[in-house]
This record gives structure tokens, C-alpha cells and sequence, in this order.
């Protein structure tokens, strides 16, 4: 295949050869070059299949242009469809991705980080963390590598993250259900059970239950170990629902326990929502479908991919004086449907 320089994606667009440098180096905004032009030279540059030579680019400007994500579980869709929305961002701005799946070590997303930051010299790194303490990421601040936290934060660590209201999230699901009439509502949670978002939602769960009246049992919280999930979900779910209170709803705490949640149920004989109730917070595009659709709460997916490159970016363009941190929290939305 021909190699294309950047005299032929000047030469298409009628710019100059350093007007496309700027913008394909991401300095753009800094030289007061329009976003419909810099747009212009990205989308000619896609079309043109024009390859920078990265190596040369990275020991001229100190930069490699790779980005790093790193996600609890990529066979989520939730992940997926973050990793999507970060990677389309990212190009536009002429970055490269390298997605990581931790699969919920710890471990596991240190060795990942110092992968992405030493061995492949990424500028930054999206996190989605499983970590118990601001250790690691205090460390990755005192050596000035930029990165932000998405879905999750970690207490106490002063930094840019971009998650959702999960404990509002979990709040307004569960007053739902009771709100229908539903009593005796268990909730099926995933370990570690210190990650924010599931901490959050838990208590939007145990505080709905207070506000109304309606005791917490502790029998009715279940946690699922993240590799176990399929069998230990029928396990709890078999003793949830037999003895002298069978619980009448199911709040689960993410879609890939739904998922297993729906098949045990359909599998022990029941029906939705007539012997049980089952929702969900995270939505999939399956739950419209299903039989019943599923209630549950949805969440700004491709926003908050777009948020946490933005954030990225600001800290990667500013080095030597970082911007404010920035703690973002998007709304959720409860889709309710015909399970409950």
C-alpha cells in the first residue's frame, strides 16, 4: 500500500503542510484552528489512511499518542460500549487505544498500569479500579502521569473521575418496587463489595427500604464473588426463593448478574413478575426485549466515555500545570418496564 505523508492530506484539503501537523499532533485549539477544520483533517486523514510514524513523532515530542484503558470485565456490555465511546473520542483526536480487562484483581491492574505507562509509553490512562486504597494512583500523581477513574472512585483520593449516582440509581429502583407493592425485595450484589459503585448502590437500596418502613433483613443481601458468578447465582438464588419467606422481588446489582438472574428463574420454574419481580441497575438492549422487559436503570454510557477522554486530554495537554480536579456525576434514569 502506498504510504501517504502529509503533503497529500494538505495538497486534498488545500491547507498547508503545517496546518495538518498541528492539528494531527493535537495542537489545534492551542494555535486557534477551528473545530470544523481540525475535523475536516481527521476525517481526510481516516479517508487517505495516512499512518504518522509514531516512533519518529514520540522521540521528537516526548509523546506516543497511545492512551491506556483499563476495565473491570470487557465481555460486559457496559464496558464495551464505554470502550467504544472512549476509543471514537480518542481517534479524533489522533490517539490510539489499548484496552485492558483487570477481570477484578487488584494485581492484576497494577501490573496492567505499569504496562501501559513503561512498556508502551502511554500518555494517560482511563481506570476503571479495583483497588482498596489511593496507594497506587497516589504514586502514578507524584510521577505526573495523567489519569482519570470512570464508573468508580476511591474515597479519600482527590482526583478526576467520572461515575454516575449510583445510590440515587438504587434509591428511586427499589421506592419503585415498593411503591408496586413489593415487600420482601433481596438484592444480588457482586464482590469486592468495597467498589464504589456497588457500596452506593447498596445503601440506595437499605436506605428506600428505611424511608419506608420496611426492616433490612441480611438474608436478602447476597454477594456473588466476581469469577463464580453462574453457579452461585442459582445457589443463592434456589434459597432466596424457597423456605417460609420467599422473597417477592429481585434487585440485581449489575447486567451480567441479570442475565444469569433471568435464566435461573425461567430454569426453577417461576414467572415474572407474577411469582417474582426482577430489576437491574445498568440497562441492556436485550432487557427491551425480553420476556418480560426488564425494569432498570439506565445509565449515560457513551457520556461518560466522552467525559473521561475530555478530562484526559485537559490533564495530558497540561503537564506542567494540572487543571482542577474534576468529579463528575451524571444522572441515571429508571426505565421501567414490565417485570415489576
Amino acid at each position: 500500500m502506498k504510504k501517504i505523508d502529509l503533503e497529500k492530506v494538505a495538497k486534498d484539503l488545500g491547507v498547508s503542510k503545517t496546518l495538518v501537523s498541528l492539528v494531527l499532533n493535537n495542537k489545534g485549539d492551542k494555535y486557534g484552528i477551528s473545530a470544523k477544520t481540525q475535523k475536516e483533517v481527521f476525517e481526510k486523514a481516516k479517508e487517505l489512511n495516512y499512518k504518522p510514524n509514531l516512533i519518529a513523532r514520540g522521540l521528537r515530542t516526548g509523546k506516543s499518542n497511545i492512551i491506556g484503558l483499563i476495565v473491570a470485565d470487557i465481555s460486559n456490555p457496559f464496558y464495551a460500549k464505554i470502550s467504544r465511546s472512549i476509543e471514537y473520542s480518542a481517534s479524533r483526536k489522533g490517539y490510539n487505544l489499548i484496552i485492558c480487562s483487570s477481570e477484578e484483581n487488584d494485581k492484576k491492574e497494577q501490573e496492567l498500569i505499569e504496562i501501559l505507562i513503561k512498556g508502551q509509553n502511554a500518555d494517560g490512562v482511563i481506570v476503571s479500579s479495583t483497588q482498596n486504597t489511593a496507594k497506587l494512583f497516589n504514586e502514578l500523581q507524584a510521577e505526573n502521569k495523567p489519569f482519570v477513574l470512570i464508573d468508580r472512585y476511591i474515597p479519600k483520593l482527590k482526583c478526576n473521575y467520572v461515575t454516575v449516582d449510583n445510590y440515587k440509581g438504587a434509591f428511586e429502583l427499589t421506592e419503585h418496587l415498593i411503591s408496586s407493592g413489593y415487600k420482601n425485595i433481596a438484592m444480588l450484589t457482586i464482590s469486592p463489595h468495597f467498589i464504589s459503585s456497588v457500596h452506593d448502590r447498596v445503601n440506595g437500596y437499605k436506605d428506600a427500604l428505611k424511608k419506608h418502613g420496611i426492616g433490612f433483613n441480611k438474608k436478602n443481601l447476597r454477594e456473588i464473588p466476581f469469577n463464580n458468578i453462574p453457579a452461585l447465582v442459582e445457589q443463592e438464588l434456589k434459597d432466596l426463593v424457597s423456605g417460609k419467606t420467599p422473597i417477592d422481588a429481585l434487585f440485581v446489582v449489575n447486567n451480567n448478574l441479570a442475565v444469569y438472574c433471568f435464566e435461573t428463574i425461567n430454569k426453577l420454574g417461576l414467572k415474572i413478575p407474577k411469582d417474582i419481580a426482577l430489576t437491574c441497575f445498568d440497562d441492556l438492549d436485550m432487557f427491551k426485549f425480553s420476556d418480560p422487559p426488564i425494569t432498570a436503570v439506565a445509565q449515560p454510557v457513551e457520556e461518560i466515555g466522552e467525559k473521561a477522554f475530555e478530562l484526559l486530554l485537559s490533564l495530558m495537554n497540561s503537564k506542567n500545570s494540572p487543571p482542577e480536579n474534576k468529579e463528575i456525576v451524571l444522572a441515571t434514569e429508571l426505565k421501567i418496564r414490565k417485570s415489576c
